[in-house]
């Protein structure tokens, strides 16, 4: 390739060839150097979806916004290189500095679910449900959602929240307004306010792309509004998944994260937040049996982990996260060698009016952390 190849190629936002020629060891070795030359002035964030190949140059490993809240806390760092996915790198630029920068080392490492809701969608939204409701409803977000949908619901009095914390978010919400909407996946929102006593004839669905709100009775008895939003991932785990564990495996445990159907979750052991999972294993007694319902390479990661334990996953036939995996060696080679060389790309940079009210929507999660 030539010099003038490679420069169109990055200025094009496209993983120059040579990155596509090198070997593994290759660029094993050169993240190493590059960590090394870098020091301080580099964080590198990994979720714990992320391939392990990609997990074991990780500075930190974490849940989205953890992560975030490490990348604004390290503040010798100059250089984030996010390894997640895109509402992730948009967050951790929202807490971060001024002098700190964020990279994400795949543009196209996207969410599904974060990209079901989008602004004008929600806009809309917003204006229907209001004519319809008036001004009783406080609207609450996934942190898995744009900037955009974070900094809506900061403007309009409501807050974000994390699968860990929904249940206390959610409580916090009925004491401000009447009904909440819940963005952008059904699923959390369902279970989350199922846990909490709100029986599901007093759950309505909202449909963006109908614009239309989905709900079977009086609009009176209507208490939480749920986005038509799901994990591409935890929806993908079934009734007929359980069935089968219990079939096979009599005594094993189904454990599964809230993002899964209420079906699923109901019919499951337990359920819980990426972290919940990860401790209910390191805690659970040697010997015992697990099938766990979430993304496939924290499952095999927890298998390679806990050798003392039977672990599976809820469904064999499940996939890695498909976004997740976008982000690679030869793509977190690329970045840290742009940043090294002076021109980095795929900078993640939310705009201030943007970030300022988004940070009131986290800043309202936070207090009651």
């Amino acid at each position: 390739m030539s010099i003038l190849q490679y420069f169109e190629e990055k200025k094009s936002g496209t993983l120059p060839e040579i990155y596509r020629e090198m070997n593994q060891s290759q660029m094993e070795e050169r993240i190493r150097e590059i960590k090394q030359i870098l020091g301080d002035k580099l964080f590198i964030p990994g979720h714990h979806y992320q391939k392990d190949e990609v997990i074991q140059f990780a500075d930190a490993t974490g849940d989205s916004l953890q992560l975030a809240q490490l990348c604004a806390a390290n503040g010798k760092a100059e250089h984030i290189v996010f390894c997640g996915v895109h509402f992730m790198a948009e967050t951790a630029d929202i807490l971060t500095d001024d002098g700190q920068y964020v990279y994400l080392p795949d543009m196209r490492a996207g969410c599904s679910m974060a990209d079901m809701a989008d602004i004008y969608q929600t806009d809309r939204a917003w204006d229907a449900l209001t004519e319809l409701f008036d001004l009783t409803i406080v609207p609450l977000t996934y942190v898995n959602s744009t900037a955009a949908i974070k900094a809506f619901v900061g403007r309009n009095g409501g807050a974000t929240v994390t699968s860990s914390n929904a249940h206390a978010m959610v409580e916090w919400a009925f004491t401000q307004k009447e009904r909440i909407l819940f963005l952008p996946d059904q699923h959390l929102g369902r279970n989350t306010a199922f846990d909490l006593g709100i029986p599901l004839e007093q759950m309505a669905v909202w449909d963006p792309i109908q614009n239309r709100l989905e709900y079977e009775g009086s609009l009176e008895d209507v208490k939480v509004i749920l986005w038509k939003g799901h994990c591409s991932v935890h929806e993908n785990f079934t009734v007929q998944n359980i069935i089968h564990v219990r079939e096979e495996y009599p005594d094993m445990r189904v454990i599964v994260h809230p993002e899964c159907t209420r079906e699923v979750v109901e019919l499951s052991d337990d359920n819980g937040s990426t972290k919940y999972i990860i401790d209910a294993i390191e805690n659970a007694e040697p010997g015992s049996q697990w099938a766990i319902g979430t993304e496939m390479n924290l499952v095999n990661r927890l298998i390679q982990n806990h050798p003392d334990k039977k672990i599976i996953s809820l469904n064999p036939s499940m996939c890695p996260c498909l976004t997740m995996n976008r982000i690679d060696l030869p793509h977190l080679l690329w970045s840290l060698e742009s940043i090294v060389a002076g021109e980095p790309v795929n900078r993640i940079t939310v705009d201030k009016d943007t970030a300022d009210a988004a940070i009131a929507a986290l800043d309202r999660m936070l207090a009651r952390a």
